[in-house]
Parts: C-alpha cells; structure tokens; sequence
C-alpha cells in the first residue's frame, strides 16, 4: 500500500521569542522538523509534504529537496494547513500520516506501528493517543458507552467533565488518503478560537458511518510538542537519554549518561568507553575498544579502533587504530593520523595526513602537511604554512627527526631519514639522511651582562 506523509511546520512559534522559525530549533544536533522528515525517509514513505508558512524560505533551505512542500500564507489551522497540500496528494490510494514538525521525539518505531495497525483494520482514521496524570493542555479523547472515539474536544473548549479524561490526543494520526481529503472539505471554524481544528476529522468521519481506531503509544514523552525554551531544553535531554540508552543495550560503556551528548547521527561500537562530559556530534564514527576521555569533542570525525582520546577537540578528521590523542590536542579540517600514532598536549594539527607510528608529544603545529612513518615532531616544532595570502605544503619523509623549536617554512621537503637540529629556521629542502642546521652561530660576550 502507497503510505504518504503530511508534515506541519508552518507555525510562527511566537512563545520561542526567536527570529528562528520554531521548527529550526534543533533536538540532539538536528532541526526539530528533520527528525520528522527522517523518520519517514526511514520508513520509505512515499511522498512526504512540509506544510510551510511562517519563514517558508528558511524552513524550505534547511529541509531541501528531499521532500514537497505547500505554503500556508494564512494560519488559519491544522485542518487548513494539510488542505494546503490537497494539490499535490488529493485522490491518491493509499495511507497518509500527518504528523507535526515541533514534535521531535516520535519514534521511527511508533510510527511503524501506526502505519501497520491502521493498515490491518481498513479504518478510515487511526489516532495516536497517549495517558497522562497532567492533560492540561492537550485535546481530549471522548469515547462512548462502548469505547469507541466519538470526537476530539481541544482543552480551551472542553466541559470540566471532559477535562477529567487522562487520554489526549497526540495530533498524530493516520488516514485513508481520499477520505481525508473528503473530510476535510466538511472542517469549520465553530470553536472559541476561530480555526479549522484537524480534530473535528473524527467526529465528522464517524457521523459519515466511517470507523476511527487509535493506537496508545506507551511512552508519553514521544508525544511532547515544543512550544518554549524549556520545552526544548526537555526535548533535548530526552532525546539525549533515549540515544545514551541504545548505544548502552549495544554495548557501549558511558560512565555518566547525565553528562554525555551524543547526536542521532553518530555510530559507536562496542566496548567503547566514554567518560563523562563527552560531546560526539554529526557523522562521527567510534570503532570498537576506544576510550574517549572526559572532556572531548568531537564532530564528523572516525576515531579506529583501540584509540584513546583524552580531552580534546577533533573535527572533520580521521584517527588511525592503536593511537593516542591529548590530553588538550586540537585536530582539524580534513586531518588524517595513522595508526599507533602519538598525538600530545597542545598540539594542533590541521589539514594534514601523517602516516603511521608519528610521534607529536607537546606544544607544535603541524597544517597542510604529509609526515611520513615513524617522524618525531619535538617540542614546539611549527610548519608555517601561510605567507598572508597563499597556503603552502610541508612535506617530511619517514622516519625523520624533527628537533625541538624547530620552523618549516613552506613550501619546504624534508628527506626520508633526515634530522633538523633543534632551533633551526628551515626555508630549503632537506635532502634524504642530512642532517641541517639553520640557526646563528652562538657568541658570548664575557661580563657583558654587568652592563645592563
């Protein structure tokens, strides 16, 4: 069966008090409505509309062309905002999900269960519904003598009995795509707030003689809607100990779970060890065996296995297996250290690839760089790759000794197995084996100092 979705994020989000669109917020490292549109990627729906309206531009940029979009110019109401994708769905067979773009803890999982509970019963609507101690809020689910849903009665304009009912509407629901179309039509504004209520689909579809079932999902939280800055804060740190949990059932050691931020994105293996007030984001990969210590950061980088990061920064990088980083190293842009390589305390590395078993313990700088197997870069060692205007390339073959204090002023060679003296300014390639000095020749001046 054909499944489409329907997304709305066409609110402005006024309670946000933000020039950013409500649904460009991000949960966990991602916009708010890209966890939606990921979510049903996932489940290979096929067609998905984000209704847009407050910002469309901005939400349409961030989103792409992965998905179809229709413009909500007024806000006039859920029901009015799916109407506004009726162009680009109307008549098609098939199941349509609508779903919310300030909702971002619903489950691909849930959503599955959804598609596949209103699917087997033939139903015209399936609802998700939740149970909560405090509905405040929410729309309320009024059933009959028999159980069955008879209507949706939004807060503002429920009965003080019907504010009693724990059971609320989650918004979520999915529909026979040509009836919902049909029913829509049938919407109007008869409520205290003078908008096309998406709810008054059941009660409308139920007096056309058509069947609404619902789905209770057991996790309330997955319903949460973000209107506020706490409310984001909240989704976040959710969000935040739903991933901790998994990579945790997966085998992965996260000493304070409190304390660890890793985005949706980011793939770990097991045996890993992390320590806490750890932040991994983006498409970062940890292989099996690694250790990453207190205080790291890193962002769309592939840390091999057996490596252990303490307390540093890396982005957009590659680190080989069996290597050590920091503590306090700063690796960047398009790096890549190999295997059982040393990388210490401030030392930063920047768009350069080292080969294996590299040795860098403290205190240099090493950017637009190729270092073969086996150099020591010493203590304060600089590649100067830029002249104010152009970026340059240093080039140091294996197993070369690169002695402390040492400037390589690129663009410059360094020959396998060659030794810089310690204090050397190098402007000129160093052939193979050599060893070069370039510093001033010592002088001392005997009581000199006296004088001054």
């Amino acid at each position: 069966m054909n499944r489409y979705g329907v997304i709305l994020g066409a609110g402005m989000g006024t309670r946000m008090k933000s020039e950013v669109p409500k649904v460009l917020h991000h949960v966990m490292g991602k916009p708010m409505i890209q966890h939606a549109v990921d979510a049903l990627e996932t489940l290979k729906v096929s067609k998905t509309v984000v209704v847009t309206g407050h910002k469309a531009e901005l939400v349409e940029i961030c989103l792409g062309n992965k998905v179809m979009y229709a413009r909500q110019e007024q806000q006039l109401g859920t029901a009015h905002a799916v109407k506004m994708a009726e162009n680009l769905l109307v008549d098609l067979p098939g199941t349509t999900i609508i779903t919310y773009g300030d909702v971002p803890l619903l489950s691909v999982e849930t959503i599955k269960k959804l598609f596949e509970n209103h699917e087997r019963s033939g139903v015209a609507m399936t609802m998700l519904t939740a149970k909560t101690n405090d509905p405040t809020g929410y729309g309320r689910i009024v059933r009959d003598a028999t159980g069955k849903i008879v209507k949706i009665v939004e807060h503002k304009d429920a009965s003080f009995e019907q504010l009693q009912i724990k059971e609320i509407n989650s918004g979520v629901a999915c529909y026979n795509n040509q009836l919902l179309f049909k029913a829509l039509q049938k919407v109007r504004a008869n409520n205290l707030q003078k908008e096309y209520y998406l709810t008054d689909l059941v009660e409308i579809l139920v007096n056309a003689g058509q069947r609404v079932n619902s789905l209770t999902t057991e996790d309330f939280i997955e319903t949460l809607g973000v209107n506020d800055r706490m409310q984001l804060a909240q989704a976040n740190n959710n969000m935040k100990m739903r991933i901790n949990k998994q990579h945790m059932e997966n085998g992965v050691t996260i000493i304070d779970p409190a304390t660890a931020y890793i985005e949706m994105d980011v793939q770990i293996g097991s045996d890993v060890i992390i320590e806490p007030n750890v932040h991994l984001k983006g498409s970062t990969v940890i292989d099996s065996g690694v250790v990453i210590g207190n205080g790291c950061n890193i962002t769309d980088s592939h840390i091999c296995a057996g490596t252990q990061i303490l307390s540093s920064y890396i982005s957009d990088s590659k680190i080989g297996a069996n290597s050590t980083v920091g503590p306090f190293a700063h690796i960047r842009t398009g790096a890549d250290v190999g295997e059982k390589s040393r990388i210490g305390n401030f030392v930063e590395i920047k768009k350069s690839i080292l080969d294996e078993g590299v040795k860098a313990a403290h205190l240099a700088y090493m950017g637009d760089s190729e270092i073969g197997a086996n150099v020591n870069i010493s203590c304060g060692v600089i590649t100067a790759n830029y002249d104010g205007k152009n970026k340059y390339k240093t080039e140091i073959g294996a197993n070369a000794m690169i002695g402390s204090n040492v400037n390589l002023i690129a663009p410059v060679k360094v020959g396998e197995g060659a030794y810089i003296a310690a204090g050397s300014t190098v402007t000129k390639n160093v052939p193979a084996d050599a060893l070069a000095i370039a510093r001033t020749k010592q002088e001392n001046k005997e009581n000199y100092a006296k004088k001054l």
